[in-house]
């Protein structure tokens, strides 16, 4: 069995995986005139791929017979025609690879941001707690009547602590993105 890294260092053989994955999330599901789908969902015919590619079809086939021999498609026959569809499972052995290396820098921001959810709703539960027993100790004002609760400032505050977790993820993707370009998905 070939090295499953060697297989995707081909830049048309991870053309061929990004065309199998938008078929498999049904993205690109193709239509005959009378409105019936060409392949079953998930499927893409040789000369789909060959259309697509922009290939000869010997090249095409050479390049799936590589990824069908990693087993990373799986071929369906009827009649002369093939259907192929992605097989992502091998790609774990990448997937479990990559992590260390993704997560170093996810893992280096998170102690520099000094991120820590559970002690943020922690003291969020506090201060919930002393600003209830507030709004109790004063008299008069009817909390509905109150400018802010004290929950509605906790979700606030909750959800920027969420929001900037979200948004140094994703900009931990995007550096991980731009060190490792071959692995990110090409473009059609």
């Amino acid at each position: 069995m070939a090295d499953i890294f060697s297989v995707i260092a081909d830049p048309t053989r991870r053309q061929i995986l990004s065309h199998l994955l938008d078929r498999y999330v049904g993205s690109d599901a193709p239509s005959a005139p009378d409105g019936t789908t060409t392949a079953p969902m998930g499927e893409i015919s040789v000369s789909d791929l060959v259309s697509k590619l922009v290939l000869s079809q010997p090249t095409v086939s050479k390049h799936l017979k590589v990824l069908r021999d990693a087993g990373l498609v799986t071929v369906r026959e009827e009649g002369q025609h093939r259907f192929y569809a992605l097989e992502s499972s091998p790609l774990e052995e990448v997937e479990d690879w990559l992590i260390p290396f993704l997560s170093a820098d996810f893992d280096d921001a998170m102690d520099q941001d000094s991120l820590d959810i559970e002690a943020e709703l922690d003291e969020l539960e506090s201060q919930a707690e002393r600003t209830q027993a507030a709004a109790q100790a004063r008299d008069g004002i009817p909390a509905a009547a109150r400018p802010q609760s004290s929950a509605a400032r906790a979700g606030e505050r909750l959800g920027y602590t969420v929001a900037g977790a979200a948004e140094r993820a994703r900009a931990l993707f995007e550096e991980a993105s731009r060190r490792i370009p071959s692995i990110s998905r090409s473009s059609d």
